[in-house]
């Protein structure tokens, strides 16, 4: 294969006169002038070339990653469907607390082993890992089709909870590492949202499935639960072959890219931080990064955005039920919510890539959060209680990229990435938790109990939000200064 056109002169972004830009790590001065992207200047590729490469690598990694996240959050969210199509009836789950107990048992498994799925994605290797976890869980939720108890039910939601626990932190630390920082909010949105707004669209597969009820003697709630089942499986056994690894294998990758496409990759990510390559592993680099208090307050940032997107996600279809709406309409209205956060999300994703905010996105989303809450608990009228539905869903679970890429900007080092990875996602796995516990069923109609813990979550962003920001203007000034060296990384300033 003939290589594209070699880089002939310097990108557009070039400024006329030699004035410093303004807050970027990434400037540096070429021939009397400041170059604003220097990721974006390639000793091989012009810039036309570079993406292309980016945008094959964007069909081909993001989108089978977001295919198996949909999946993924079908497969985790369908017991609620399921349930105001029949399986709080059969298995009696609105006995006391027994709801909360089956998503909850999901929720233990998912957070404990969440730690090891950076780990093994990156020893076992993207491929492999998480195809195969992916078919283990897509076979489990077949066996959810085929349970008698609840007490059952909650068994297989523990087994569903270690197969999924490694993808999503998987997922996202492989993106991590093919992308630039001022790449990437793009991607999780490509990742996160497209899977969120499919996912939603599950609430229409499953109202469809459910009126199977009766097929092969069967309750329509067991053929929600394989059928998805069996979709889960087949899109696994696809992975197998589409799925790529890490930049530093990609030419290894079936019909993907060659040899100098994948060292254009690693030169643009090394140019951008520094860590495209991998050190071999020792769990001592892995935990030494704990002792870096800004990783846990990314992960209770990421704790308080799960929490309340978390249970936004498995209580609304009852709670749109507490409206007054019927069966069908509560699994369909759950649909525009979502498709309306997609669009949210890429528009944000966009303007926090072009203009390089950050904190700014995750704050101005918990305000639009509280808003929503405070519609749906107050308002005395339906249809504006669903909007504050829209303003809940996209300023709650629509906030979880701002706060993935947030993280992932301000941090270097493939070990630290992973191991930040790790205590984020598996914050959000015991944000989960909280979020399966927040909505009561003895509090319905109107949740408040729940409602108020949203609101405190949100609240909880703003002030870690504010407080990173302070921290990371001071750490900005000092690096400038030429006092510290940021991250191990000269040059290395953090986003905020």
């Amino acid at each position: 294969m003939s290589l594209p056109e070699k880089s002939a002169d310097l990108p557009d972004n070039i400024a006329e006169e030699p004035s410093k830009p303004k807050e970027t790590s990434l400037a540096t001065h070429v021939e009397g002038r400041w170059v604003k992207h220097e990721v974006d200047i390639d000793e091989v590729y012009s810039p036309q070339a570079q993406r292309q490469i980016i945008h094959r690598v964007d069909r081909r990694l993001v989108s089978m990653l977001a295919g198996l996240y949909v999946i993924s959050l079908v497969d985790r969210v369908n017991v609620s469907t399921a349930a105001i199509a029949g399986l709080n009836t059969d298995l009696e789950l609105q006995v006391g607390t027994r709801y909360s107990v089956v998503i909850l048992t999901f929720f233990v498994t998912y957070t404990i082993f969440q730690p090891l799925g950076t780990i093994l994605t990156r020893k076992i290797g993207p491929r492999w890992f998480l195809a195969s976890i992916s078919l283990a869980w897509g076979a489990v939720m077949i066996g959810n089709g085929f349970v008698d108890t609840w007490q059952s039910l909650a068994g297989l939601r523990v087994l569903v909870g270690v197969f999924e626990s490694g993808y999503f932190p998987g997922a996202v630390y492989l993106l991590s590492t093919w992308y630039t920082r001022f790449d990437v909010q793009k991607r999780y949105v490509g990742l996160y949202g497209v899977g969120c707004v499919a996912g939603a669209l599950g609430g229409i597969l499953s109202y469809g499935l459910s009126q199977m009820d009766g097929v092969a003697g069967l309750r329509g709630w067991r053929w929600i639960f394989i059928i998805e089942g069996i979709i889960s499986c087949l899109l696994a056994l696809l992975s197998y072959v589409f799925l790529v690894g890490f930049p530093e294998d990609a030419d290894k990758s079936w019909r993907f890219l060659n040899k100098d496409e994948r060292d254009f990759i690693i030169r643009r990510v090394n140019r951008d931080r520094g860590d495209a390559t991998a050190e071999p592993f020792s769990l001592r680099k892995f935990l030494i990064h704990a002792k870096d208090w800004k990783i846990w307050v990314h992960a209770f940032i990421f704790f308080c955005v799960t929490t309340v997107g978390y249970s936004i996600n498995y209580f609304l279809p009852i709670i749109l039920l507490g409206m007054g709406f019927d069966v069908a309409e509560s699994q369909c209205l759950i649909v525009p919510p979502w498709a309306f956060t997609g669009l949210f999300m890429y528009a944000q994703a966009w303007i926090s890539d072009r203009y390089r905010l950050r904190g700014p996105i995750i704050a101005f989303n918990a305000v639009l959060s509280c808003i929503g809450l405070a519609l749906m608990a107050f308002h005395p009228y339906y249809g504006v209680r669903y909007f504050g539905v829209f303003l809940v869903v996209a300023g709650g679970s629509g906030n979880l990229p701002p706060v993935l890429t947030y993280q992932a900007n301000n941090i270097c080092g493939q070990w630290k990435r992973a191991f930040c990875s790790a205590t984020q996602i598996g914050a959000g796995g015991i944000g989960g938790i909280a979020g399966a516990l927040v909505f009561r069923s003895q509090d319905q109609p109107r949740y408040l109990p729940g409602i108020y813990a949203s609101i405190a979550c949100n609240i909880c962003i703003l002030v870690c939000v504010a407080g990173l920001s302070v921290s990371f203007r001071y750490a900005n000034e000092r690096a400038r200064r030429g006092t510290v060296i940021l991250e191990g990384h000269e040059g290395f300033t953090y986003t905020f």
